[in-house]
Parts: C-alpha cells; structure tokens; sequence
C-alpha cells in the first residue's frame, strides 16, 4: 500500500520557519512529481511546489516563491518542504501528494495523498 506521511507543522510567528517532511513507502517513485498542496478552511485546495523524484528538478507558486523551497531525499524516500519567513496567509493543513505525471500544479493528476500536517502562523 502507498503511504504518504507528513510531518514537521506546529504554531509558528511571523517571519519565522518550518521544515515539513513526507516519508514515501510502499512503491518506487522514479519519474514521479512529488508536490506540497495546502488547503485553508473554507478555500480551494492550492498548489504549493513540486519535485522531480528522479532529476530534482523544482517549481513552485508564484505565492510562496523565494520564501518556500521542495526537496527530496531519494536515499530516504522523503520529500521537504522548508518554508522561511512565514506569513499569517499561510495558515492551511498542508498535505504532500504524488503524481506519475511530470511537474505540474493540477491536482486531479495526483493520485497519492497524505493526511496534512497543520501549519499555523500568527501574527
């Protein structure tokens, strides 16, 4: 069975940082997109960025660019997302999802999901 689980969110200020994790089980992940979405109450689920499991390739949202970065660790099957100078907007459960695709921001071409993780930023 695939796995998707995150980790790593909490109560954070303004302009402070979280480094969020998704561990990656159950399947090989060559040629995957592995991408962050987040989703605040009440709102559309929204991209985030991506990573390419094989090359590391990277995009992200013009919203969270320069602030937010998506890595990976092959070696350990997970994937990051470090988010520096945070602001209240981000404030979402932000959940890790995987795509057979190449990089894209399209959720319905994710078919892995995890559970989310809650970030939250006061100000």
């Amino acid at each position: 069975q695939v796995q998707l689980v995150e980790s790593g969110g909490g109560l954070v200020q303004a302009g402070g940082s979280l480094r969020l994790s998704c561990r990656a089980s159950g399947r090989t992940f060559s040629g995957y997109s592995m991408a962050w979405f987040r989703q605040a109450p009440g709102k559309e689920r929204e991209f985030v960025g991506a990573v390419s499991w094989s090359t590391g390739s990277t995009t992200h949202a013009d919203s969270v660019k320069g602030r937010f970065t998506v890595s990976r660790d092959n070696a350990e099957n997970t994937v990051f997302l470090q988010m520096n100078n945070l602001k209240p907007e981000d404030t979402a459960i932000y959940y890790c999802a995987a795509s057979p695709l190449t990089l894209h921001y399209d959720p319905r071409g994710y078919v892995y999901w995890g559970q989310g993780t809650q970030v939250t930023v006061s100000s």
